[in-house]
């Protein structure tokens, strides 16, 4: 009798301690567990940023917790989470290239996000980011993605250079005839001719695809059709930007033949090696924080017309995972993206804070005014156009890339590389153009 007493007496203890719950409900106060991926192989020191990100969220979240998984550069990242995709054991969310769309749908690997988050009020929250960023993100009328860590290419000049060379220091060459004479009296050469100074550089190895839409967008041409089902990288006006951006070296002598990396891009411009640089706006903290000079941020110089292509990641939820699992996974992508934290973001690493809203808060508002090239990536939304992004999209881009390096090192003419680059194009896509 007296056992008895004892062990009622212990489990009305243990439903005290649990709030009166026993069984399936204890089980539930276990915390949602999320895996999220992230590229680290980009603009700006992200990983500390990230690391502070998921801390102060699982404060306002107890019940949620989100490890962060670093995963390299982007296309690391999509191989990585497609792999863990296909072993069953995929993250419950990750950004990735917002150009990886078409593949994450054709791979069955996310949903849309709309079938998660489809209340009016979600609604309203979708529509609240630039029309520009959502263009890799609303495919076949779904939401796929959340715009989150996003850019647009940017030009970076260095103010005592413009100077020396004679040029207005606080005016970018607003079109390609002036970059291309702004580019010619920026280089220099010593007695021997060797070169000491470089006028521009475009990185070429990378994002090539990337920085060639940054010469495409302002010569008229959008690189494929909405549904990534074509591609039109011969088209005269893209013959006649890849010339453009090959006659920089071979017809203006103002920047490096063949390769010029990605990642040694921005260094070269902080060490004085190259007056002008194109890169994402998410470089604009790292060059911020190590300028040893005044410097300028310009909008991409136009031929026919303004604007860039958009970059960078977004949100994705992936699919085989539990509807919990999906629900938390929103409500870290929501809470994310508020305009505070998303213009907290945008200061942090240079990156687009995604929304209007985030522009308008005082921590934005007073951080544009101390550094009013902030706001130059925004403006160019205007006039963005999607990044590069198609079916197959891996194979397709390298087709491209490999145009574009055959004809930046001289192997090939300009048109004769992406005649051969839209020749396969028209290959891998034959079976999605039907």
């Amino acid at each position: 009798m007296r056992r008895t007493i004892l062990k009622t007496f212990a489990a009305s203890l243990a439903t005290l301690a649990f709030g009166g719950l026993t069984g399936p409900a204890m089980a539930q106060q276990k915390p949602v567990e999320l895996t999220f991926y992230y590229p680290v192989a980009v603009g700006g020191p992200v990983t500390k940023i990230i690391n502070d990100l998921v801390a102060d969220f699982e404060k306002d979240h107890p019940n949620i917790k989100v490890k962060p998984v670093y995963a390299g550069t982007y296309q690391d990242s999509v191989v990585k989470a497609l792999t863990a995709a296909k072993a069953g054991t995929p993250p419950q969310l990750a950004v990735l290239a917002a150009a990886d769309v078409f593949t994450l749908i054709d791979e069955d690997a996310v949903v849309p996000i709309d079938s998660v988050a489809n209340t009016a009020a979600d609604k309203q929250w979708l529509d609240g980011f630039y029309p520009a960023l959502m263009l890799n993100s609303r495919i076949n009328g779904h939401t796929w993605g959340v715009p989150f860590q996003r850019s647009t290419i940017v030009m970076y000049w260095n103010k005592d250079m413009f100077r020396e060379a004679g040029l207005d220091p606080d005016r970018a060459p607003a079109n390609w005839a002036e970059l291309a004479s702004y580019a010619e009296k920026l280089t220099k050469r010593d007695a021997s001719g060797n070169v000491t100074q470089w006028g521009i550089k475009v990185p070429s190895v990378g994002f090539p695809y990337w920085l060639f839409q940054a010469f495409t967008t302002p010569a008229g041409i959008e690189l494929m059709n909405p549904a990534g089902t074509k591609t039109f990288l011969n088209a005269p006006q893209a013959v006649e930007s890849l010339q453009y951006w090959v006659d920089l070296a071979a017809k203006y002598k103002a920047m490096p033949t063949g390769a010029i990396e990605w990642g040694t891009t921005p260094k070269d411009f902080l060490e004085k090696k190259a007056a002008i640089i194109y890169t994402t706006t998410g470089n604009l903290t790292n060059i911020r924080t190590n300028a040893t000079f005044p410097f300028g941020v310009g909008k991409m110089p136009a031929k026919v017309r303004g604007g860039s292509p958009t970059g960078g990641g977004n949100f994705y939820v992936f699919k085989k995972t539990s509807p919990e699992e999906k629900q938390a996974a929103m409500t870290f992508i929501k809470w994310a993206t508020t305009p505070e934290r998303a213009a907290q973001f945008g200061i942090d690493t240079g990156y687009v804070a995604v929304t209007p809203a985030a522009w308008e808060t005082p921590v934005m508002k007073q951080y544009v005014q101390k550094v009013p090239a902030a706001a130059v990536a925004r403006d160019q939304l205007g006039v963005s156009v999607a990044e590069f992004s198609t079916h197959d999209n891996q194979r397709v881009t390298k087709a491209l890339n490999d145009a574009l390096q055959a004809a930046l090192t001289g192997t090939k003419s300009p048109k004769q590389a992406l005649d051969d680059a839209q020749r396969e194009a028209d290959r891998i896509l034959r079976a999605y153009a039907r």
